[in-house]
């Protein structure tokens, strides 16, 4: 195989990934107008719905917009040589492979950011605005885009740099110490994301003594979990929606409750989605995917070390001098494919453990008050309702909300 060949194989590879999910969009936007379920007839009043189908509607226009923007800029930096342009200028200030590959990346995290901001910002500011959403200000978009900067640099480039250092001095077994790398980088985040990461852009308070507090204890202790972090997070800053999630495990475990979701949902209700999160716990969700996770990464870069260092990778991207971030990128084009068959596998084992989790919930406290939360939650965030099962399959973490009560009332 030449250069050549296999700078169409990522041509194809982009293409396809592209017309794919495009595919599946434009299904799943002819069922924005289906008849809603007779089981969700009580979701929605017909004003409503009629808000929800033009929040729908409108989020899909604009996500064919920006998927064409992007498919296109990322064809013309292909065809226009612009890995090279960004490598060559990488090299203009430096020899040494590890700033090489912090310049290169760092302009091509800059000028993505660039393109997509405006997005970004026209999604929240309009779109999220129009609708009722949002919630932030300028200062607080600005000032998350600004933290969440300063994180890449530091941990990224704090990570990118440390595995350079295992491929300069290990060669091909530089995998076996970027796994355990990031294996524990996985636990300590796990364990510590809470305390350490989300105070840089939320403010988490312990939830006060009361009838919430209460019921939370006493479902805990009737399912023998042990529960001392209970947490409220001001996610209305930003949002209207709700949401709440377990984090950690241990005696790290903490449940965070969005302080919307406090205003949105009754007690009892309130306990029966934490009922299901507490499910994800007990059946060891949790940890299976942790471990999944790591044995996906620690196969990604078996592979990668069969290709990183090849100059047909590097040469098919117009580049002479074979490296270890041009490698990367090649590579990660190439393994898209797989990594796209895993997510899909990924979510397959999610929607089952959704089920479970529900289960769990139903079986544990009452599933009528976790079938109340979630159609308040569905209206509430203006979902979708009749999505199409194509579109389900392939992008949807969880099951559908009609899935999901019919389980809950079988």
């Amino acid at each position: 195989m030449n250069s050549s060949i296999l700078f169409y194989i990522f041509i194809s590879i982009l293409l396809i990934d592209f017309l794919f999910d495009m595919y599946l969009t434009f299904l799943n936007n002819k069922r924005f107008d289906d008849k809603i379920p007779e089981k969700l007839a009580d979701v929605y009043d017909e004003e409503a719905y009629k808000k929800s189908q033009a929040y729908k509607k409108e989020n899909a226009n604009f996500s064919t917009i920006t998927s064409l923007f992007s498919i296109s800029i990322t064809l013309l930096f292909f065809f226009l040589e612009g890995f090279k342009l960004v490598d060559d200028f990488a090299r203009s200030f430096s020899n040494n492979p590890i700033l090489i590959a912090l310049i290169f990346f760092g302009i091509m995290m800059l000028g993505s950011d660039i393109l997509s901001t405006p997005f970004s910002y026209y999604k929240t500011f309009v779109i999220e605005e129009k609708f009722g959403f949002n919630k932030s200000t300028k200062k607080i978009f600005w000032t998350d885009k600004l933290k969440g900067w300063l994180m890449s640099i530091v941990l990224g480039g704090g990570i990118l740099s440390i595995v350079i250092l295992f491929y300069q001095f290990t060669a091909d077994y530089f995998w076996i110490y970027t796994w355990i790398l990031i294996a524990v980088f996985t636990v300590f985040m796990n364990l510590f994301y809470a305390k350490l990461i989300v105070p840089i852009f939320n403010k988490q308070i312990p939830l006060e003594d009361g009838e919430l507090k209460t019921a939370i204890e006493n479902y805990a202790q009737k399912v023998g979990f042990t529960l001392q972090n209970i947490f409220v997070i001001d996610g209305s800053k930003r949002s209207t929606k709700a949401n709440a999630y377990f984090s950690g495990f241990g005696s790290q475990k903490r449940i965070t409750l969005y302080d919307t979701l406090l205003n949105d949902l009754e007690t009892d209700e309130i306990v029966a989605v934490l009922a299901h999160e507490v499910g994800h716990y007990k059946r060891k969700h949790i940890i299976f995917n942790l471990i999944i996770s790591l044995i996906l990464t620690g196969f990604m870069l078996y592979l990668l070390s069969f290709f990183i260092s090849s100059p047909l990778l590097s040469n098919a991207l117009s580049i002479s001098i074979p490296s270890f971030h041009i490698g990367l990128i090649a590579f990660g084009i190439l393994y898209s494919p797989i990594s796209e068959i895993t997510g899909l596998l990924m979510n397959i084992v999610s929607r089952k453990f959704e089920y479970q989790a529900d289960d769990f919930a139903k079986n544990t406290f009452d599933g009528k008050f976790l079938v109340s939360s979630l159609k308040k939650l569905s209206k509430n965030s203006l979902s979708n309702l009749t999505p199409h099962p194509a579109y389900v399959f392939v992008h949807y973490s969880h099951p559908t909300l009609l899935q999901r009560i019919e389980n809950l009332e079988s």
